[in-house]
């Protein structure tokens, strides 16, 4: 990896009040005024079912050589990181792993709080409308994006350090994230002139899988959060940044609920605060699969309203899918004054376990059981869980179940296979169990 040196924290021009008296447009953005003739670097990953056309089993996501999409990532942000483009120093903010069990990260990071964009939305809903007038990802600064991420168009991996942007077609941009939790902390964000809310399609999510396993680091991991699960912009897209260790929820234990044809494992967390899902790709580790499943069982939580986090690991072969209710607990007054004084917004980096907090107090009182009954309060009730995963294995089973054969080496895990694909749970109609938050 990249060395990291201590540079001054300046804000960027791109990054003052909107408010600022300004000579004509003065931002170098991505809008007309300023995109005409406009170039950036673009990469185009290797667009293809099976990542390298090979065998998950040949393919290792482990340290090694840097990939080449992994270089271009930490030498773009870094090259950002020099000139002043970040609104805080985060390599300053302390760090440390949380002794116990699960080995909660926790960060102390001061600037994110004093300084990260406030929502501009209504957070009881999933799904609305994209408003141009509030702050979207057009308004940025030209400088502030790394690269297009586009598919190749000879199949496999090229970089072009000066290529024009094809407004039309509405490419994809892979830009800083000006209040970053980590090293290397990026947004991907598909299509980015066709202005979609924050809102994940199959597209949008193969996009996703497509960046995590061209990166081939398994520190690097994509992460997303839904409106009402502390998603602060409403254009979409997704973040990631390097973290040199595990996630707890990585180290989480789970228990396989059922196989979907495509060769898609479907399992249940265990023992961790937050219920969740998590969806794995076989050995042919087949994107389309994986992204298929998993953008169905997205559509279907923002069709019924239900918040939820995503995060993306081990080069793509692995996803979670995280439901949570915070939001609405806060808005009932069901949460105590001792976390709301936190101040801690728990979203996707967070329920994976990297505890970003904002007061030195907290930081230094932290500990596991702290992390833990603070992740607890995001995590659904069991019984409005399993109304949730029968949703979603509504949405996305259909006659693509595939019921396991018991083998005397794993009939546990078929009889949960079992249970699920043949459930006895009644039907939930649409928008009945709705995460409302009242304000």
């Amino acid at each position: 990896m990249l060395s990291i040196k201590r540079v001054p924290t300046v804000v960027s021009n791109y990054q003052k009040d909107e408010d600022a008296p300004v000579s004509g447009c003065g931002r170098n953005c991505l809008k007309s005024c300023c995109i005409q003739e406009a170039k950036l670097p673009l990469y185009g990953f290797k667009k293809g079912d099976n990542v390298e056309g090979k065998d998950l089993s040949l393919i290792a996501c482990k340290e090694g050589p840097v990939a080449f999409l992994d270089s271009i990532i930490l030498g773009q942000w870094e090259d950002r990181m020099q000139r002043g483009l970040f609104r805080y120093d985060v390599t300053t903010c302390e760090t440390k792993v949380i002794p116990g069990k699960y080995g909660f990260i926790a960060q102390l990071n001061e600037g994110r709080h004093l300084k990260k964009r406030p929502t501009e939305f209504r957070v009881d809903k999933v799904l609305q409308p994209f408003d141009e007038t509030k702050f979207n990802f057009t308004k940025v600064g030209q400088e502030e994006i790394l690269f297009q991420f586009e598919a190749s168009s000879d199949g496999e991996p090229q970089f072009f350090p000066n290529a024009p942007i094809d407004v039309e077609n509405s490419p994809s941009f892979v830009a800083i994230n000006v209040s970053p939790i980590e090293y290397g902390h990026v947004l991907l964000i598909p299509r980015i002139f066709e202005c979609l809310p924050q809102r994940i399609d199959r597209a949008s999510f193969m996009l996703a899988l497509h960046m995590a396993a061209d990166a081939g680091n398994p520190y690097f991991r994509l992460g997303y959060n839904s409106l009402g699960a502390f998603a602060t912009i409403n254009h979409l897209h997704f973040q990631a940044y390097y973290l040199s260790m595990p996630f707890p929820i990585e180290k989480a234990a789970t228990k396989k609920i059922a196989k979907l044809n495509g060769d898609v494992k479907i399992s249940e967390l265990l023992n961790y605060p937050v219920r969740g899902l998590v969806f794995e790709s076989g050995t042919g580790h087949a994107l389309d699969d994986l992204a298929n499943t998993v953008s169905e069982a997205c559509i279907c939580l923002q069709h019924n309203n239900i918040p939820y986090n995503v995060l993306i690991s081990d080069c793509g072969r692995r996803v979670f899918l995280l439901p949570q209710c915070y939001a609405e607990k806060q808005a009932l007054g069901e949460v105590s004054a001792e976390l709301l004084d936190t101040q801690v917004n728990p979203a996707v980096w967070e329920i994976s376990g990297h505890m970003v907090l904002k007061r030195k107090k907290d930081f230094d009182e932290a500990s596991e059981s702290n992390a833990w009954r603070l992740l607890a309060e995001v995590s659904l009730s069991e019984e409005r869980f399993e109304e949730v995963n029968t949703l979603i294995f509504q949405a996305i089973t259909s006659d693509k179940i595939d019921i396991m054969t018991p083998t005397p080496q794993c009939p546990k895990e078929v009889e949960e296979a079992d249970a699920v694909s043949s459930s006895t749970q009644p039907a939930i109609v649409a928008g009945s169990h709705e995460c409302l938050v009242l304000q």
